[in-house]
């Protein structure tokens, strides 16, 4: 009997890499954007222009990507439940020496609201992204707002992002498992996610 149990099908893990890419593209192609300070980073990309160039590109993928990759998991991380109540009152256990364990379905309340932000923040970094982009075809306050509110989501999504990558590497081992492999050892499904690996597995964790 296997010890594994799938967690992300290869489609599911494809379209996440495409997000993750993306975004990190978008990232460095637009540090240099953000502020003169970072400048130097548009050698990645041999000049500015071409860093923009790249920066408009990445950004439709993104959009398009995260966005569907969001309305395709919609049912599981738009919903909470009771047990994900708990979880959201106790902070998830992080702040508590003791040992917690919650009764949760395929993702936990954190990973929900993450998805929820990130959707959320594709469609107002898209949206601003277009005033920015056809400078001339809006009225300028329109794209002057948008620049701030365009930099003010760009840095609240990197915060965002570096809190995720520290939980499902550091924070939680075992959890990239899932984006590298599809598989997750089914000891942590039990321990973390044991509603659903009881909706999965049909087992009592």
């Amino acid at each position: 009997m296997s010890n594994y149990i799938e967690r992300f099908s290869t489609s599911e893990r494809v379209l996440h890499w495409i997000v993750t890419c993306s975004f990190f593209t978008l990232l460095l192609s637009g540090l240099g954007l953000f502020s003169r300070l970072f400048n130097g980073y548009f050698a990645l990309f041999g000049d500015g222009r071409n860093a923009i160039l790249v920066h408009k590109i990445a950004g439709i993928v993104f959009f398009l990507s995260s966005l569907y990759m969001f309305l395709s998991h919609k049912k599981d991380v738009a919903t909470f439940d009771d047990d994900d109540k708990l979880w959201i009152s106790s902070k998830g256990g992080y702040l508590s020496r003791d040992e917690t364990h919650f009764n949760i379905g395929k993702y936990n309340p954190g990973q929900k609201l993450f998805a929820i932000f990130i959707a959320v923040t594709t469609l107002v970094l898209g949206i601003t992204g277009l005033f920015i982009w056809l400078p001339t075809v809006f009225p300028r306050w329109i794209v002057q707002l948008s620049l701030m509110i365009h930099g003010l989501m760009f840095v609240g999504a990197i915060m965002f992002v570096v809190v995720h990558v520290y939980l499902a590497t550091i924070g939680n081992p075992g959890t990239i498992e899932a984006m590298l492999y599809g598989d997750v050892r089914k000891r942590w499904a039990r321990k973390h996610h044991p509603k659903w690996y009881k909706e999965v597995t049909g087992e009592n964790p």
